[in-house]
């Protein structure tokens, strides 16, 4: 995808001011809202001028809208936004120019460059754009005698990428939560990706292949969708749904129908919100500018709570489900107010069980710890 400016306009134009937003946290200050921290500003002079240039990449999610739009700042900064797939964003970074001073990736990707090749190019904000539960993704076929996780022992198991974020969170829930380790299936990564319109495709962190555990290639032509569709696997994990489920083939169904009841299970007794992508920062620009890490997470969670603001107010009309508002009130039930938190403590359970699986799994040529990932001066950050 090439980099090119990208705005959204929210349907609710909600514009804080620092007086409304600091009466939260019993502070006093003034804060000023751009109206166009984007790329056009950028090139001529006005609001903007004289602040530091960065640039922003990565999917338009509702809760940095207001960032990626302009309705929030990054505090001494000019904003550029680009958005782009994870499969281009992880490229970019890891191997490609990494240009981009702020960006969005793969938590496990950067995990593995980290840990097995040396990289140091970035480090880590602990502002988590993407969280998913993972139940949802394992996809089987009806007749091949899999009606339980422990069926899945012996099977044949296809994927489009072996070391995504998803597919690690997802054998270590399984091994975790069920008894089914890596070891126990056959494995298959698939020559294509039927998702790749909207990932991007793997990128190079995410076909990494463990020592001692044989994975084999699937047919050339055929993607994950066709493999299973034509019966050459029993199930497949993927962190999309592939075609063959989309278009309803009529073997082809969910190992958990009713994953949502089960995910919320999962997270009743864990605590863990599986984190999937990560906002990574070049590490030159911070030594730069070594405010800039809390002024980025300060924009990312005044974004988010203008989001939970729309969502607990607004979430019937501007969600196309029926019951939109139920699942908001439910979910805050569960997991509270902030049921998307940014910052290291809220997160430290979630993060060191990824660490965990990726080192079991043999992905990480060593266990992590959250410290050398991070950048040393987001360690205490915390929300509002």
């Amino acid at each position: 995808m090439s980099d090119q400016e990208y705005e959204t306009t929210g349907l609710v134009d909600i514009r804080p001011t620092r007086r409304d937003l600091l009466k939260l946290v019993g502070a006093a200050s003034a804060f000023t809202v751009l109206q166009g921290c984007t790329e056009a500003t950028n090139e001529k002079n006005g609001p903007g001028e004289g602040k530091v240039a960065i640039t922003y990449s990565g999917y338009p999610y509702d809760r940095v809208a207001a960032l990626t739009s302009g309705k929030v700042d990054v505090d001494g900064c000019k904003l550029s936004y680009v958005p782009d797939r994870i499969g281009g964003l992880n490229t970019h970074v890891f191997s490609g120019p990494g240009t981009r001073e702020v960006s969005e990736v793969g938590l496990h990707p950067f995990m593995l460059a980290w840990a097995n090749d040396e990289f140091r190019d970035y480090t880590l904000l602990p502002v988590f754009p993407l969280r998913v539960f993972r139940h949802k993704s394992v996809f089987i076929r009806t007749d091949r005698g899999i009606t339980a996780p422990s069926d899945l022992k012996g099977k044949k198991v296809a994927t489009p990428g072996y070391s995504s974020t998803s597919l690690t969170w997802l054998r270590g829930i399984l091994q975790d939560e069920y008894g089914v380790g890596p070891a126990d299936v056959e494995w298959f990564v698939s020559a294509k990706d039927s998702a790749a319109k909207d990932t991007g495709g793997p990128s190079k962190q995410e076909n990494v292949i463990p020592e001692g555990l044989t994975v084999t290639a699937g047919p050339a032509g055929k993607d994950e969708s066709d493999m299973l569709a034509d019966g050459d696997v029993d199930a497949l994990f993927h962190a999309m749904e592939p075609r063959c489920y989309v278009e309803g083939h009529p073997e082809v169904s969910r190992l958990f129908p009713d994953f949502r009841s089960v995910e919320r299970a999962y997270f009743k007794k864990t605590g863990i919100f599986p984190i999937m992508h990560a906002i990574a920062m070049r590490r030159e620009t911070v030594e730069e500018h070594p405010w800039l890490p809390a002024a980025l997470f300060e924009a990312f969670s005044t974004a988010k709570r203008m989001t939970y603001e729309e969502l607990s107010t607004m979430a019937w009309a501007l969600i196309s489900l029926p019951w939109a508002v139920q699942e908001v009130e439910d979910t805050q039930k569960l997991m509270g107010d902030n049921y998307w938190p940014y910052g290291i403590e809220a997160n430290r359970k979630s993060l060191e069980t990824l660490f965990r699986y990726s080192h079991e799994q043999g992905l990480a040529s060593r266990r992590l710890e959250v410290e050398e990932m991070f950048h040393p001066s987001t360690m205490e950050l915390v929300e509002a």
